[in-house]
């Protein structure tokens, strides 16, 4: 027979369980896992690591400022670590930035790569103000499957159901040259691009390739996919620029649009916050945009 007296003696035998388990529970158990603390090291280790990416010899990819070992307390990631970007990133309390381009104006960012260069110092200064370390992500950015440039840019322009492969060429729907044209201002945000061609012609067939691969890439690029239209971002004038213009002249149909080496980039700096921030923890990571360097009179 259950009496008063015996439910309360049960009782007090759960709660004495129940009081003996809760002092074996972590914090960790009771209200989730601590934030994960990073150095900057182990920032890029995992990248490396995530993305699958083996050394590569001789890579730009090193840390132009700050330390290796420093904790991390945000990241930012941008085309180019300008002194408006390193501002931002010391407002956003981010002190690592992963920078796809140089920082010291040079591939190498050799600070002596021209004596005596005074705002060489003063950018540096602003790093040391602010103790933001600084890291090139070029080489391994390529080497990303897919390679997260084009792919950012393939992305932002709506076109990732037509990319199928690591080839620059791609397929998307007829479309004429000037909508074309249109297409890529208005989706990538570029406020002005130059184009050699007819642009009531329609194009179909497209080879992406951003940033400065080079005449020579971009030309062979052109001869082996015959693209309706070739998309840069910059390009030697006497190089591919010139082999537009001459093809046309002598018959091929290609198209040529420059759009622009930072802002043809920056997409897939913007796209590596997607790729970064659910592999870390407890560390913000933020994009912003270093922006087009020139204004259009």
């Amino acid at each position: 027979m259950t009496t008063p007296d015996t439910n309360r003696r049960r009782f007090l035998s759960q709660a004495a369980l129940s009081a003996g388990a809760f002092a074996f529970l972590t914090p960790e158990m009771l209200f989730g896992a601590a934030p994960k603390a990073y150095t900057v090291q182990q920032i890029i280790d995992l990248i490396l690591k995530e993305g699958n990416l083996k050394p590569i010899p001789d890579t730009v990819d090193t840390i132009k400022s700050g330390s290796t070992d420093q904790a991390v307390t945000g990241i930012v990631t941008t085309m180019f670590a300008t002194a408006t970007v390193i501002e931002q990133a010391a407002k956003l309390k981010a002190n690592f930035i992963i920078a796809h381009e140089p920082t010291f104006f040079n591939h190498r960012d050799d600070p002596e790569w021209v004596k005596g260069n005074e705002v060489v110092r003063k950018k540096q200064a602003l790093l040391e103000k602010h103790k933001i370390a600084v890291w090139r992500f070029h080489d391994y950015c390529h080497s990303l499957k897919p390679d997260a440039i084009r792919y950012g840019v393939v992305k932002k322009a709506g076109w990732t159901q037509y990319y199928t492969n690591e080839s620059p060429a791609l397929t998307i729907p007829a479309t004429t040259l000037g909508d074309l044209v249109k297409h890529l201002k208005s989706k990538l945000g570029i406020q002005k691009l130059r184009v050699i061609g007819d642009l009531g012609k329609s194009c179909s067939k497209l080879a992406i390739m951003p940033g400065a691969a080079g005449g020579q890439r971009q030309v062979a690029v052109a001869v082996a996919e015959n693209p309706d239209v070739l998309i840069v971002g910059e390009t030697p004038e006497w190089e591919g620029v010139e082999y537009a213009r001459d093809g046309r002249l002598l018959g091929s149909k290609m198209a040529l649009i420059v759009l622009g080496h930072a802002v043809s980039e920056e997409p897939g700096m913007e796209y590596f916050v997607e790729w970064l921030q659910p592999k870390i923890s407890g560390i913000k990571v933020t994009h912003v945009a270093s922006g087009d360097p020139f204004q259009w009179i």
